[in-house]
């Protein structure tokens, strides 16, 4: 009997697992659901500031404009921008952008080339603080959903290190959202701005749908902004090369945005799929639990019988 309650009790226990983590699996869904609406929301923006510079590069020739953001230095030093999740639950999400910050790191040195991190997300860094690696400023507790104040926020440090010529280029390593079981970690530069960056190519949008009452998250293809060239008649009552010296800094905090959404997106579908991967073993274990106190609570009627026999027998 004491068998028999063992197993009661871990029954039980897989149960309340699995409210637990079917729970997880909802909450992260809709968060998915609120950085597709904010992803929807941001693309206006993003799209008028691409017809501005694309107007403002066909007035100037964006390679003699002597601005900050556009000008390519000798490479001493580089700034790593490393986005990960401040939570675990969310299968081989953070390790995968560690392991990618890390051998790029590892790159960097072969060259000779001196490196300093910029930290997002509390996995990366206590990975990496706790390897004495050199931290120049991490950001962590930041809103799961991105908001364009975060992203100015870190672009500005960014922008300072850059300018400050303590780094001679800025990497971004994120994780690219593709769909609800699939990521990949990839490095992009941020700083200097490559003039042929600043095209418009044709976007994705992530969308949450169900397929049979399961979610799924497709990407669709969606069509760059319209191009359009300001009138030649146009008078500017500034320098264009004004205009776009500010307007550079909103396209960097543009593309941080953009890639915050990206990582965070791939980090929910990430906890969904291994909420959904705990709740079908956590069922598949109370099935196997099940079928194994059946057998035992069988077992021990069978032996109770046996016992209550075999005492008739001997009293007879």
């Amino acid at each position: 009997m004491a068998n028999l309650k063992l197993i009661r009790d871990r029954i039980q226990s897989v149960k309340n697992t699995k409210k637990i983590t079917e729970a997880m699996r909802l909450v992260a869904a809709a968060r998915v659901r609120r950085a597709q609406e904010q992803v929807l929301s941001t693309r206006p923006f993003a799209d008028r500031l691409a017809q501005v510079l694309y107007g403002l590069q066909t007035r100037l020739r964006f390679e003699d404009a002597d601005l900050p953001l556009l000008k390519k230095r000798q490479v001493k030093s580089v700034g790593l921008l490393v986005i990960s999740g401040d939570r675990g639950l969310c299968g081989g999400y953070n390790a995968n952008v560690i392991k990618r910050a890390e051998n790029r790191a590892k790159e960097l040195q072969k060259e000779g080339v001196d490196y300093k991190f910029v930290i997002v997300g509390r996995k990366a860094e206590q990975y990496f603080r706790r390897r004495e690696q050199p931290i120049d400023k991490s950001y962590t507790g930041l809103e799961q959903i991105p908001n364009s104040a975060e992203a100015t926020q870190i672009a500005d440090e960014l922008l300072s290190l850059f300018l400050s010529e303590s780094v001679d280029r800025i990497e971004l390593i994120y994780t690219r959202f593709v769909s609800l079981v699939s990521s990949r970690p990839v490095v992009q530069t941020l700083l200097p701005l490559d003039p042929q960056g600043l095209e418009s190519p044709d976007d994705e949008i992530f969308r949450l749908t169900t397929r049979g009452g399961d979610f799924a998250v497709e990407r669709e293809k969606v069509a760059a902004a319209e191009a359009r060239q300001f009138p030649s008649d146009m008078i500017f009552e500034q320098d264009p090369v004004q205009i776009l010296d500010s307007l550079l800094p909103l396209y960097l905090s543009n593309q941080l945005l953009r890639a915050l959404q990206e990582s965070a997106a791939s980090e929910l579908a990430a906890r969904m799929t291994a909420m959904s991967n705990a709740s079908d073993n956590a069922a598949s274990l109370i099935k196997s639990l099940t079928i194994g106190y059946n057998k035992a609570r069988q077992a021990a009627i069978t032996q109770e019988l046996l016992e209550v026999v075999g005492g008739a027998e001997a009293l007879n």
